[in-house]
């Protein structure tokens, strides 16, 4: 068996990254416009922060798919 090297490793983690901001993108686009409301006030989420948490959840996948491999 070839030994894998750094650079497929960070290949395969930015991959990861990148389906799950594609997954939060979908999920942005099917939700909406949404909203955090605490204490009487509300802000809006856009997509961005729906996307940036769609990548840090691929990237745990990526950590838990290294981690039982």
């Amino acid at each position: 068996m070839a030994k894998k090297r750094k650079e497929d490793d960070a290949k395969e983690a930015a991959a990861f990254a990148a389906g799950g901001a594609a997954a939060g993108a979908g999920v942005a686009a099917t939700v909406g416009g949404m909203g955090l409301a605490v204490g009487g006030t509300a802000v809006a989420i856009g997509a961005a922060p729906v996307v940036a948490a769609g990548a840090v959840v691929g990237l745990a996948a990526y950590g838990l798919k290294k981690l039982f491999k």
